[in-house]
């Protein structure tokens, strides 16, 4: 019903009103009677009508003599209607609305009127316009873009550390993210898995966990314990702390803790300077420099929000290149230390010879290709050893993001490589290394 008019019939339902081709001019007594876009011939004379039979679809000769019968029928319509009429058709035609005799008896009529035949391509050229073929999901670079702009016109009197700029750009973005879900979907069961396990939580859980964990870094700049003075210490008795504390509180408590934790973080980053970026943050598991502790925690953000989307089958981005770069320098700069742990648990083969510190030892070559690429040596006999091209004894090429899923814990060492060649020991153990970097 039309709101504007109570009781009314809307333009395309009002019987009173023509159809979408309205009757031809008068014909003879005689003739057919027109019944909206077909002629129906009348009995004369109290002579029945026999039913017009409708063949069924047949091989292509009795489909091509059909097709010739529409275009003759057009043809011979075409006279019927007049040039006001076919003219109206013309949107229809190009958003191809029309029935496919309306659509012949317009073509038809394009081959002799020049002005309708300009007009028709113009159409079908804006109906190209009415369809993009992108995404509509927001480009993940837009906002740096943006910032970037801002920026370069007008500073800001406080910047956030260059370094610090990852975590800003993933925490907005997860929290886009999460204005877009309904209240069905916070309860929806999100797998967090990594190399040597998985774990199912709400995205409430989720967004307990990815706090639990920010807040050791938040302790250290002197920000409040979301857990509290006396909170737990590890990562994962915090999430476990986190997660029984979120269960008592909705959605929107939980989101806004977190969110007003984040902000906290980068502006008291913003507020300390470069002089915070050797900071060591103490996760007890192990222990980094606050410039890198918060690229790890970027790229824990962006793992657990496109873990949250594939939950709820929504699509979500990479990050953008330059962020998704720092992500990547970062896994690969931890390898050789990581590759030296597991061998000192046996969970690595053992150095072929002995290189002492800032010596050239054996190296793996790491290639990342796409966003976020580049070329990294990793020291195999040490983590102290000096890596070169000259001491290469083997070459694994990834895409970036393929590299970032393995040190996720989300591909497994032996599917990771899209190409490998050299010692097949090193490669093992260097991709073995990638995928140990992942935890809860």
């Amino acid at each position: 019903m039309n709101d504007a008019h109570p009781g009314r019939f809307p333009d395309d339902e009002d019987p009173a009103r023509s159809p979408r081709i309205p009757p031809p001019r008068a014909a003879a007594d005689d003739g057919p009677a027109v019944v909206g876009r077909r002629a129906v011939p009348q009995p004369r004379n109290g002579e029945e009508l026999v039913p017009e039979v409708v063949p069924e679809l047949g091989n292509g000769k009795e489909t091509k003599e059909r097709e010739e019968g529409t275009e003759k029928e057009a043809e011979t319509e075409v006279s019927a209607y007049d040039h006001g009429v076919l003219k109206s058709l013309l949107g229809a035609w190009a958003l191809s609305a029309c029935s496919a005799r309306e659509a012949a008896v317009v073509e038809a009529h394009l081959t002799d009127c020049a002005s309708c035949a300009e007009e028709a391509l113009r159409l079908r050229d804006a109906v190209g316009l009415l369809h993009p073929e992108d995404t509509l999901d927001l480009n993940p670079g837009l906002r740096s873009q943006v910032l970037a702009g801002c920026l370069g016109r007008r500073p800001p009197r406080i910047p956030i550390p260059e370094w610090a700029t990852p975590y800003d750009a993933e925490t907005a973005r997860l929290d886009a993210l999460l204005e877009d879900m309904g209240d069905s979907e916070w309860e929806t069961a999100v797998r967090l898995h990594w190399a040597d396990g998985e774990r199912y939580l709400t995205m409430c859980g989720v967004l307990a966990h990815l706090g639990s964990v920010d807040g050791i870094v938040a302790v250290s700049l002197g920000i409040d314990d979301p857990l509290g003075p006396d909170g737990p210490r590890t990562m994962l008795q915090r999430t476990d702390a986190a997660v029984e504390h979120c269960r008592v509180h909705p959605p929107s408590f939980v989101r806004n803790k977190w969110r007003t934790q984040t902000r906290g973080i980068v502006r008291t980053l913003s507020f300390a300077g470069a002089g915070a970026a050797e900071l060591p943050i103490d996760f007890i598991e192990f222990t980094m420099p606050t410039r890198d502790a918060m690229i790890s925690r970027a790229f824990a953000c962006w793992i657990h929000a496109d873990d949250i989307a594939t939950a709820v089958d929504y699509p979500y981005p990479p990050p953008a290149p330059a962020h998704l770069k720092r992500m990547v320098d970062l896994a690969a700069r931890k390898l050789p230390g990581t590759l030296a742990d597991r061998r000192r648990s046996g969970l690595a083969a053992p150095p072929r010879r002995l290189t002492a510190a800032g010596a050239p030892g054996r190296a793996l070559h790491l290639e990342v290709e796409g966003d976020g690429g580049g070329d990294w040596y990793i020291p195999l006999d040490s983590p102290a050893a000096t890596a070169s091209a000259q001491d290469a004894v083997a070459h694994v090429a990834l895409d970036g993001l393929e590299f970032c899923q393995l040190a996720a814990g989300h591909v497994p060492p032996q599917d990771a490589a899209a190409g490998a060649e050299g010692d097949p020991e090193a490669i093992r153990d260097v991709l073995s290394a990638a995928a140990s970097l992942s935890r809860l």
